[in-house]
């Protein structure tokens, strides 16, 4: 489903509804990373601002348990350092390891967290091939639309989805959704997660903008995470439009996106290189966009669908 070299693993704690997932990059790979959420919680995503010393990445990390979940990261760092993998720094190498974060500590069980020991797990399981999707790794724990609360929402979790464009290059997308709007069939428009589904017609975004909602509970936090991989080569500057453009794809499959209470974070990673032409870069930010909206759409369509779990 990824590109070649590419290999993901996830850690999951299904009863206390929380994991991670990890996606381990093939060497010579470069990021680039967009924030748009109002509320992220992040691990070195300013590294990767053109022009600066390291472009190269090693793993991308998502993970539940808010801020205490990036430990997980640690967990990666230590797992690729004890092989040999990264940035050389005189006589060391130090992984590169980016990731974020999405809450689920209001789900299962609140002192419940990805720690090193998960990062490491996830190391462990990741493979090439076909990806797991549902309610595991990050998305153990995750939900959408809680706009009228917990009760009343729907299961989230991680989900991928890939295009091959007509030069063979293929642009891959993993999404872990606990967002706080609708999920929805990005060309219809039709409510597929959140509290709307399966009929009834209520629409956060309408709710929002007609509704008292006086009482609104706005349970939890929120966040839709995504990384693109693609085969052809790029530099990180241009990589880093890619990585924009992919948030396109957030906005078409949930409604509203970005808001002040989501973390919306777009990781975009390739085989590093000079800016491809025009035309091709064109082709990759559409496909971009299009394999991140599928890979939410797949997450929810994965996982226990609507009315969220006990």
């Amino acid at each position: 489903m990824f590109p070649p070299g590419f290999r993901i693993g996830h850690a999951t704690d299904s009863v206390r509804r929380t994991g991670c997932t990890v996606i381990l990059a093939p060497p010579g790979t470069v990021a680039a990373v967009d924030v748009r959420g109002g509320a992220p919680g992040t691990r070195e995503t300013s590294i990767f601002t053109p022009g600066n010393l390291v472009s190269e990445i090693h793993a991308v990390v998502f993970s539940g348990g808010s801020a205490l979940g990036l430990a997980a990261a640690t967990g990666v760092s230590l797992w690729l350092r004890e092989r040999g993998v990264g940035y050389p720094i005189g006589p060391a190498r130090v992984p590169i390891v980016a990731g974020a974060v999405l809450f689920d500590l209001a789900v299962g069980d609140p002192d419940a967290y990805p720690d090193e020991a998960m990062g490491r797990a996830a190391c462990d399981a990741a493979a090439d091939g076909e990806v797991p999707c549902g309610p595991v790794g990050a998305g153990s724990g995750a939900l959408v639309g809680k706009l009228l609360g917990i009760s009343r929402a729907s299961r989230g979790g991680v989900g991928v989805a890939a295009q091959d464009l007509p030069d063979g290059t293929r642009v891959a997308a993993l999404a872990a959704v606990n967002a706080f709007g609708d999920v929805v069939e990005p060309d219809s428009g039709r409510v597929i997660a959140g509290p709307g589904a399966g009929g009834g017609g209520f629409r956060t975004e309408r709710a929002l903008r007609e509704d008292s909602l006086d009482e609104s509970p706005l349970a939890a936090s929120h966040t839709t995470l995504v990384c693109v991989a693609c085969s052809l080569a790029f530099d990180s500057g241009a990589l880093r439009r890619v990585a924009i453009e992919a948030h396109d794809g957030i906005a078409r499959a949930v409604r509203p996106a970005h808001t002040v209470v989501d973390g919306d974070v777009v990781f975009a990673l390739a085989p590093s290189g000079t800016t491809p032409p025009i035309l091709t870069r064109l082709r990759v930010g559409a496909a971009a966009a299009d394999a991140a909206a599928r890979a939410i759409v797949a997450a929810v369509e994965a996982s226990a669908g609507p009315g969220a779990p006990r």
